[in-house]
């Protein structure tokens, strides 16, 4: 069996010593015959704490359109309840200040854990792309071992023809040389 640093001169063009971390995961692995893939949702949820999945369901709700339906709801029940029914009495009359602090502090609030479930996408995102590049460059690694075993194994049966054709001329010699004499 080839030596590692062979193995990786072939694959990569290089010594092992000079293949990055990915490489060199990827040529253990094939060298091992052990899959390279996984499920990077499970992987990336694994990895996830409590504050990240709180965030990305904020996140989810936020942006669905039943908070966008309850939401206005809500905002034409407070409308209505100080404008029309409380007239005298209303708890938060027209301009509706309070209202607008309530949403204010929504939106300060809602802003930065939308941006974080955004950036833990993009972190997901850049881990997939990792995750796709391992396993196509271990499918580029074990398509260059099947081609060199083909290769091995046609050089072979084209070396073992040669010697055959070789046997058959010296054999045809031979006969033409011994063959019946006097004529």
């Amino acid at each position: 069996m080839p030596h590692l640093d062979e193995i990786s001169h072939i694959l990569f063009g290089k010594p092992s010593g000079e293949l990055g971390a990915v490489e060199r995961l990827v040529l253990h692995r094939s060298k091992e015959r052990k899959t390279l893939s996984q499920d990077t949702n499970a992987a990336f949820v694994a990895n996830q704490g409590v504050g990240d999945r709180l965030a990305d369901s904020i996140a989810r709700v936020g942006g669905s359109w039943g908070f966008i339906i309850a939401f206005l709801t809500f905002l034409a029940v407070w409308t209505t309840a100080n404008t029309i029914l409380l007239s005298r009495t209303a708890f938060d009359p027209y301009p509706f200040i309070f209202l607008n602090l309530l949403l204010s502090m929504i939106a300060a609030l809602q802003a930065p854990i939308i941006m974080m479930s955004q950036n833990r996408q993009a972190t997901k995102d850049r881990f997939d792309a990792a995750k796709d590049y391992e396993v196509n460059l271990k499918s580029e690694v074990e398509l260059i071992s099947l081609h060199n075993k083909i290769d091995t194994v046609l050089l072979r049966e084209i070396a073992e023809l040669r010697d055959d054709v070789r046997r058959l001329h010296a054999q045809l010699e031979r006969e033409r040389n011994s063959g019946p004499s006097g004529t």
